[in-house]
């Protein structure tokens, strides 16, 4: 429930707090197995647990505690994964901070015995944190009395948000842990980098694979994604970022498209299929989409692939000053579409988490102005696109790093795999978009070169080959 809502309801209604109806329907409900909570190295987190706390205690003003509710705000906080949730390396807990003390409630009862075993390990937790189980929370917040907490408006529970003693004053604001984590440190920069040449080199190794081979064999959107899925793994990557978007021509135009056994088509040697995709590896997350021509391509669909790679490539390529916010940063990436009349219905790019969340705010690239900036150390998405429902549908997407450049801000692409070489139309380029396009291309194939064979590696280079 809403808190808003929540807050209106209790004005005039008596509200029960601790009801759990879903367990009066949900009868076969299965119970939780929480997963096994590990440590990671200071080489890809860059900053230890102390030290991030130390920031957001000063974040915290005057507050006496804050509760940290969002799965991710935990994992980072404290350098710890566990795999409680698919495809994000998450686990199931809290934390409660105060001005002397922090808490960690786990699911994972044997994290916490390991840790108070072996304090010497650098891995471990420090003797500051004290670990406790995970239905202990919700007591020991009802415990409270005479102080004030702090409280994330958009991940804490109604429950959560209600359970207190009169005497305490809940203060609503959003995550603090959230606007630190989004500002990567040189590490997990550094960390992330490593696991996008890796993912480039599996993007690349499908797409030498898919050009040659459909229309030849038999394949369909989910076999397509199973293919994409093993390349990653070949590349030491141990899940997926999120389920892979396959979409071959008409589904290309779904968004959000998910292949079943029952609605996934054959790829043939003609039209577009779209591959929204992404893999967690043990350095970094990504997120990358490539509409891939299977055949000719008429000079329709390079009029549209065109104006995409246009949109996409004017947010690359955007300087800007510190107070640009995100919704003016999005106005500038859709001005290529909207000269041809064209728009999408989704943000122009979503922040990106490291070994976490494939989508992570605050800041979010997209027509809804919050006010939000963007500063050097945010990784977003950069993925504009159209839809033709019925159709087909274009979207390409490369993760970017803020930096600064020339006493502004501008953005570095991460991300390395060749655009659709064959869908482009170069008459519709300026020469700058042209040098963008040549650049980025040298330097997919200088850094993916030494992980590739033969065949693919020879193929690579035509693709990058300048246009």
């Amino acid at each position: 429930m809403p808190l808003a809502l929540g807050a209106e309801l209790e004005k005039n209604h008596r509200v029960e707090h601790e009801l759990v109806l879903v367990g009066e329907i949900w009868k076969d409900r299965p119970e939780i197995v929480p997963s096994k909570v590990y440590s990671l190295d200071l080489e890809v987190t860059g900053e230890d647990h102390e030290n991030k706390v130390a920031h957001v205690r000063e974040c915290m003003g005057d507050t006496d505690f804050l509760l940290v509710s969002r799965l991710e705000d935990v994992a980072w906080l404290y350098n710890l994964r566990g795999r409680d949730v698919a495809h994000t390396p998450v686990f199931y807990g809290y934390a409660l901070i105060s001005g002397t003390e922090d808490i960690l409630y786990l699911m994972d009862e044997t994290f916490a015995e390991s840790n108070a075993k072996d304090k010497a390990d650098e891995r471990s937790l420090p003797e500051t944190v004290t670990i406790k189980k995970y239905d202990d929370i919700f007591r020991d917040l009802r415990d409270l009395r005479d102080c004030s907490i702090l409280l994330d408006e958009d991940s804490v529970s109604f429950y959560g948000s209600r359970v207190f003693h009169r005497s305490v004053e809940r203060v609503f604001e959003k995550s603090i842990v959230e606007r630190l984590k989004a500002v990567k440190n040189e590490a997990e920069i550094a960390a992330t980098k490593n696991a996008h040449v890796r993912d480039g080199a599996a993007m690349v190794n499908m797409l030498f694979w898919l050009k040659n081979n459909a229309g030849r064999i038999y394949m369909d959107e989910i076999s397509l994604a199973d293919h994409l899925e093993k390349c990653r793994k070949d590349q030491g990557a141990y899940d997926l970022s999120f389920e892979t978007i396959a979409g071959y021509e008409e589904h290309g135009a779904v968004v959000h498209y998910a292949a079943t056994k029952d609605s996934s088509i054959p790829l043939k040697d003609e039209g577009f299929v779209l591959i929204d995709s992404g893999g967690q590896y043990k350095d970094g997350t990504t997120d990358i989409t490539r509409t891939v021509a299977l055949g000719k391509t008429d000079s329709t669909r390079k009029k549209y692939y065109t104006a995409v790679l246009k949109s996409h490539i004017a947010l690359a390529c955007a300087e800007f000053d510190s107070d640009t916010t995100c919704a003016e940063l999005d106005e500038a990436a859709r001005k290529p579409l909207r000269e041809l009349g064209l728009d999408f219905a989704h943000g122009t790019g979503h922040g990106i988490g490291h070994m976490l969340s494939v989508h992570e705010g605050p800041q979010n690239i997209g027509p809804r102005g919050t006010g939000l900036h963007i500063v050097p150390g945010m990784i977003t998405s950069d993925e504009p696109g159209v839809y033709f429902e019925g159709k087909y549908g274009i979207r390409i997407e490369n993760e970017i790093l803020c930096v600064e450049k020339n006493g502004k801000y501008a953005f570095e692409t991460i991300t390395f795999c060749p655009y659709e070489r064959e869908s482009i139309d170069t008459d519709m380029l300026t020469e700058e978009e042209k040098d963008y396009i040549n650049s980025y291309h040298r330097k997919v194939y200088e850094t993916l070169e030494p992980l590739l064979e033969g065949h693919v590696k020879e193929w690579l280079r035509k693709e990058c080959a300048e246009i």
